[in-house]
């Protein structure tokens, strides 16, 4: 499969990366004039989630049934447009970034620095997903569930 290329404009950022900064800070203000509701950010990640290409929904549908289910004291949001999943203090722990939202080759999921996989002087914060199965799932699970402890 040949790589997809993005186009970079002349400021540095390409016109995907540019979109993701405009969703981020529209995100931003409705934050700050009403403040996210857990209902309102159900809404706004199942609706990111529609909008996705086929493959990529069916992964990001279900990172979203087993963070609601491992981690349900994390609320959800849109995090510059991705599938995003907050603390009480409002600091998202994880993201699903979709492979088509930056035209690569794959999705991934992202752990923040709020959440809690450190394991020495280095660890892992991103897993590639291509394909859902049982053991992806269950590797989702576990790490939701270190990430949250």
């Amino acid at each position: 499969m040949p790589a997809k290329t993005t186009q970079i404009e002349s400021d540095g950022f390409s016109a995907e990366e540019r979109a993701a900064m405009k969703q981020r800070a529209a995100e931003l203000r409705a934050e700050g004039k009403s403040g996210a509701k857990k209902a309102d950010g159900v809404q706004a990640v199942l609706d990111s989630i529609a909008k996705m290409a086929a493959d990529d929904r069916a992964i990001a549908e279900r990172v979203h049934v087993v963070v609601t289910a491992t981690a349900p004291d994390l609320w959800p949001k849109t995090w510059y447009g991705m599938p995003a999943y907050a603390n009480a203090d409002g600091k998202v722990v994880v993201a699903f970034k979709n492979a088509g939202k930056f035209s690569q080759r794959y999705s991934t999921l992202e752990f923040q620095d709020s959440a809690h996989l450190d394991d020495g002087d280095m660890w892992p914060v991103s897993y590639a997903l291509e394909k859902w199965s049982p053991a992806v799932e269950k590797k989702v699970a576990e790490l939701l569930g270190a990430a949250v402890s």
